[in-house]
């Protein structure tokens, strides 16, 4: 009878499974449409072209009342019941995780995004807060009777089938930093379920309680406090013949993964190609966080009835001649409320998971899985907490991965697993199973696929350019012509590819081209700044303007911006009479020490201001001419005139005027401009003049 069954998973329910699916295989980057389970961004940027799976299983076990020896456990005579460890609490809890993968398959859509269709049946069972002394008083060898003081309890049975589709793409891509995401879509159709939850529970069996009459006796239940019991609609019904119940949902899987690449320009080819390396790993640490099934099964026609069960010796018979625990809970006890449909949520959980790559083939993965459904929600699944560190060699081929666990209320595990081709096996304790003598856990997995994994591009011809990109592929050649080979017919170091004039030998720099002189100046075009027209290699290349139209070029003449003749040096007559009368009223008032060619210290000011109008006409040349009176002899004035303007020269010199512009003359007393009978026209006659030279 049914009503047999749930008190057997009620009674036996702390014995159950309590664990994850698939430990260690789900770290594996070659998983495949496995990935989808843990985070469904897993499925973009894969290993695979391709990944369908035919059949596997994971089924878990663990409790944290009993403890045994497993090696022990097989031998004959052994007496669970005496030699099992116990660890009795207040609050004992476990739970039963049965996850089969069906037919399921993973391919790219494009190279940013990938699809998965998959088929899954699960079954869950979780027990919680059930008091330890309950069970050791069933354990009780030396008396039947036992007594529950439960508290309160939850305890929930479900089953379910999904089919689900999985869309995930890369969402970044730039340079060390890649980002996928992804969702899954699951329908939900619920096969089975039911659950139970108690507040100040107690029940009391007395094996002996109830008098039948003729020295016969049989067993009498004494209970108090409430319960809420759901169920199925057919759960009571002892008609075998099965039909799923009206019970159906949605969930929602969500994830995203980052991978730090530091070393992604070794994964693109020189020519800016697109293509992708997707047969190689490129991170040196992932991590990835995704939240999975939120969603839940609203089962429509469901029962759920809430009830105080305060009664004393109630006949051991009487609960034996009822159909189903829902006829007896309504006969013997008062029904304090019922109502139609209930939804039982799925165990939502979170993952996070850190994987680093050492060297390419071994890796170290760090992963939580954190349920986000509290013990005390009486209608929600839930995975155990769980933190684990899983060393991994993996290749294409083959992985191996040791996964070392702490689990929810079981403490540190360590187990093996392996992938070979096509073929799946692990346990994610079977190390601690079989080391202990007090192991309160067990799971395995197994499992069959076809993989269709990505290939290393080919490069037959070893020029460093895979064949999907070589022009070439059979016969090796530089990046620059698409991997075929380039000729140099010149031989001057440009490849032809590259090279504007192949049959003439020139420099690099000009694209293998000789140097030309367009304009015949004599300067190449490379360092004329004027190549279609002739000029001077002093002003590179270019021809000296004219900017005032006087035929005399800027660079010889003194006034560059007034039209001027070349008996002037390009200046107007005027501007050269005023040039004229400004030097020589300058120069009327050098003063010399009397009888020598030494300038007095006042007149430095006045040869200053010389050298400043000097400087006005840089091209312009000058004369400076000594004159004396006609005082003294001949040959002593003529002497002292030429001391005394080469003086002025040397200071002029002296201080910053170009020597090439200037020439000194002494003309003695020839050149008088007064008398020489007085004493005023003598002294006009002593001068210098600095005259322009025409």
């Amino acid at each position: 009878m049914k009503k047999i069954t749930l008190l057997i998973v009620i009674l036996l329910v702390p014995f159950c499974l309590k664990a994850q699916s698939h430990i260690g295989f789900l770290t594996d980057n070659y998983s495949g449409v496995h990935g989808v389970i843990s985070n469904p961004a897993n499925i973009a940027d894969s290993r695979f072209k391709a990944d369908i799976n035919l059949a596997g299983a994971s089924v878990f076990g663990s409790n944290d009342y009993y403890g045994i020896n497993v090696w022990d456990a097989t031998r004959d005579g052994y007496s669970f019941d005496l030699e099992a460890k116990t660890n009795a609490k207040d609050g004992n809890s476990a739970a039963i995780n049965v996850d089969v993968l069906g037919p399921s398959f993973m391919f790219n859509l494009t190279k940013n995004s990938s699809i998965a269709i998959f088929t899954r049946a699960r079954a869950f069972v979780n027990a919680n807060e059930i008091n330890g002394s309950s069970i050791e008083s069933i354990d009780d060898d030396d008396t039947d009777d036992y007594n529950f003081d439960e508290g309160s309890m939850n305890l929930l049975a479900h089953s379910w089938a999904e089919v689900g589709v999985t869309y995930a793409r890369t969402l970044l891509n730039k340079e060390q930093h890649f980002v996928k995401g992804g969702a899954s879509l699951k329908y939900l159709k619920g096969l089975a379920n039911t659950y139970a939850s108690g507040e100040n529970v107690s029940l009391n069996y007395d094996a002996d309680g109830t008098d039948l009459g003729g020295g016969e006796t049989t067993g009498s239940i004494t209970t108090s406090g409430n319960i809420t019991y759901a169920r199925f609609t057919d759960f009571d019904t002892d008609d075998y013949d099965y039909e799923t119940p009206d019970a159906s949902g949605f969930g929602v899987d969500l994830g995203f993964v980052y991978e730090w690449r530091p070393k992604h320009k070794d994964y693109k080819v020189k020519d800016s190609s697109p293509y992708r390396f997707k047969h190689l790993n490129k991170y040196k640490l992932k991590i990835g966080i995704s939240v999975t099934d939120i969603g839940f099964i609203d089962y429509k026609d469901g029962i759920k009835e809430a009830y105080n069960i305060t009664n004393t010796d109630v006949s051991e018979d009487d609960f034996d001649g009822t159909d189903n625990i829902g006829d007896f809970l309504n006969t013997f006890y008062t029904r304090t409320n019922t109502a139609t449909g209930y939804k039982v949520d799925l165990p939502t959980a979170l993952h996070i998971n850190a994987d680093w790559n050492i060297n390419g083939k071994v890796y170290l993965n760090l992963n939580t899985d954190f349920s986000l459904m509290s013990k005390d929600r009486i209608t929600a699944n839930r995975v155990s907490n769980m933190v684990s560190l899983t060393p991994r060699l993996e290749t294409k081929w083959f992985s191996f991965y040791m996964p070392l666990s702490v689990i929810e209320d079981n403490g540190f595990r360590v187990g093996y697993g392996l992938r070979a081709g096509p073929l799946y096996v692990g346990s994610g304790s079977i190390s601690s199973a079989f080391g202990s003598d007090n192991n309160r856990q067990a799971d395995v997995y197994a499992g069959l696929k076809i993989p269709i994994y990505q290939n290393a591009p080919k490069d037959r011809d070893g020029d460093g350019i895979f064949d999907k990109l070589d022009d070439c592929p059979k016969v090796a050649g530089p990046i620059s012509n698409n991997g075929c080979p380039v000729e140099d017919q010149d031989e001057d170091g440009v490849l032809d590819t590259d090279d504007e004039c192949p049959e003439v030998a020139g420099p690099e720099e000009n694209k293998g081209c000789p140097w030309q002189d367009k304009d015949e100046d004599g300067v190449l075009d490379k360092d004329d700044a004027c190549p279609e027209e002739a000029g001077s290699s002093i002003n590179k290349g270019c021809p000296w303007p004219d900017n005032d139209g006087d035929g005399v070029l800027d660079k010889d003449d003194d006034c560059i911006d007034e039209p001027g003749t070349v008996a002037n040096n390009g200046c107007p007559e005027a501007v050269i009479q005023k040039l004229q009368k400004t030097l020589n009223d300058y120069a009327k008032t050098i003063l010399f020490n009397s009888g020598t060619a030494s300038i007095k210290a006042e007149s430095n000011q006045v040869l200053s201001d010389i050298i400043t109008v000097l400087e006005e006409y840089p091209n312009a040349k000058f004369t400076v001419e000594g004159h004396t009176d006609s005082i003294g002899s001949y040959e002593l004035n003529q002497s002292l005139s030429d001391a005394r303007a080469n003086a002025v020269k040397d200071f002029l010199v002296k201080n910053g005027v170009d020597s090439t512009r200037l020439s000194a003359i002494g003309y003695g007393e020839r050149r008088p401009i007064a008398t020489n009978m007085y004493k005023a026209g003598r002294a006009q006659n002593r001068r210098v003049e600095i005259n322009l030279v025409k």
